[in-house]
């Protein structure tokens, strides 16, 4: 068999090159040379006919009514957190790509996933291409982690990998990670974009095949976005992204694609000696709070995916000294900005010559602009120097002229805090319940100054 030639091809203007150069001789971009394999197109009469509806197999043309729609079968990993990241378990033929930083306990989630399924008779194989056989079973051990059924292998050669996979049909392979492993038919080295590419194509042409669901570990720049060319996740089912920090004891997995789920689900775990253990009541770890209320400090009920969720924001108002510094840890600054401009113009508090730091408690990411509401409550009691009361809870977007915007899940919402015990509820008028709750006061609001003023007014 003949190897494939390969050219490389400027991402710039498409200009072919017989060998690398640092600068395109056509266009005189710099760096934006990569390596193309040209495959030898099949003659269409050549190929095989086959069934089914996967991408890269041949098929004919057909109705939207006429396709069989089967129901994915999902398998669980046993982690019922990270279930809930995927949808409610891996779907058969899914590829699932994994990021985040190093250390941050990737390869511990998905051995202890590979341990599970395989302990279930659900046939597993772990592939490394970072570590030693030897080192995975280590960290087996000082996980205390079922190896008996387990099966593990070390290679980075995709076409090996695939071999293997072929003949031993697991259920799911886990693969750490996607920068360790090569093609045969590329001369580039490991971890380049034109390497990462073709693998992960290999890789999920063969999931769609053969029906085994595949993990992929990727590594994350510094920036903290996935290594390698953009197209690694349009490629993939899943994308999930550890959050957290290295000091602290919690993590995050959060899904910013999933093609059979909800995107933006949060799975929340506590790292442990024994590896990554679920947290089931997450609102309870971001609500340690101190035992009596201060200036800056509320409680704001944010929506992670399907699950509301009570978080503690933070805020500290001080005279600058020099410029005025904008910081936020946890929040968007540029959101962070603009509702400051709008506190000033539509509800009467002025930060101009202050520093202002909001912090959102936990390491957490806030996206959402549920939260405008309680930012702008803690600048202004921390501003104020007035405590809100520890029994309060915020939630509600804050609009440019000064109007509380309802938010999707109000209800889910306001349910979540009475179940913690909340006794005031600050939320958007369109947001608030049809009848009265007992022992919650809700307070409706429909513009800004009218929620500064009742917060500020109440009392501990």
């Amino acid at each position: 068999m003949s190897k494939a030639k390969t050219v490389y091809r400027c991402e710039q203007c498409g200009t072919d090159h017989s060998k690398w150069a640092g600068q395109c001789s056509e266009c005189g971009e710099w760096n934006s040379l990569l390596e193309v394999r040209l495959d030898t197109a099949t003659p269409h009469r050549a190929r095989p006919k086959v069934s089914g509806g996967y991408a890269g197999q041949a098929s004919s043309v057909t109705t939207l009514k006429d396709v069989s729609i089967s129901h994915e079968s999902r398998l669980p990993t046993g982690i019922s957190e990270f279930d809930r990241v995927l949808g409610g378990g891996l779907v058969t033929g899914s590829v699932v790509l994994i990021g985040g930083d190093p250390g941050i306990g990737k390869s511990t989630i998905l051995l202890q996933t590979a341990t599970h399924m395989a302990d279930t008779k659900r046939a597993a194989l772990y592939v490394t291409g970072e570590e030693s056989l030897s080192q995975v079973a280590l960290r087996a051990q000082r996980l205390d982690l079922p190896t008996t059924h387990l099966k593990v292998m070390a290679e980075t050669c995709v076409e090996r990998i695939c071999e293997v996979l072929a003949q031993e049909r697991p259920a799911v392979a886990i693969l750490d990670s996607i920068q360790t492993l090569y093609t045969e038919t590329l001369q580039s080295a490991p971890g380049g974009v034109s390497q990462i590419r073709e693998s992960a194509a290999l890789l999920t042409r063969f999931a769609k095949h053969s029906g085994t669901a595949l993990f992929i570990v990727g590594h994350v720049t510094k920036e903290g976005a996935l290594a390698g060319p953009r197209v690694l996740e349009h490629m993939v089912d899943c994308v999930l992204y550890f959050e957290g920090q290295s000091d602290s004891r919690y993590r995050m997995i959060r899904a910013v694609k999933n093609r059979f789920g909800a995107v933006n689900e949060l799975g929340v775990f506590g790292m442990t000696d024994k590896g990554l253990k679920e947290v089931s009541n997450p609102s309870a770890i971001f609500l340690s709070r101190y035992d009596e209320a201060i200036p800056g400090s509320i409680v704001m009920i944010s929506r992670e995916g399907t699950r509301p969720l009570l978080v503690e924001v933070q805020a500290l108002v001080d005279d600058a000294h020099g410029q005025a510094r904008r910081v936020s840890l946890g929040l968007d600054q540029n959101r962070l900005n603009m509702l400051l401009a709008v506190m000033h113009r539509h509800g009467g508090i002025q930060t101009t010559g202050q520093d202002v730091y909001v912090n959102i408690v936990g390491g957490l990411k806030i996206t959402e602009t549920g939260s405008d509401l309680a930012v702008l409550l803690a600048c202004a009691s921390s501003l104020r120097g007035k405590s809100l009361p520890q029994q309060l809870a915020v939630f509600g977007e804050v609009g440019l002229s000064g109007e509380i915007r309802p938010v999707p899940n109000g209800q889910e919402r306001l349910k979540e805090a009475i179940k913690h015990g909340f006794e005031y509820i600050i939320l958007p008028r369109a947001n608030a319940p049809q009848k009265p709750i007992p022992g919650v006061k809700v307070i409706a609001v429909a513009r800004l100054h009218e929620a500064l003023s009742e917060a500020l007014q109440l009392e501990n």
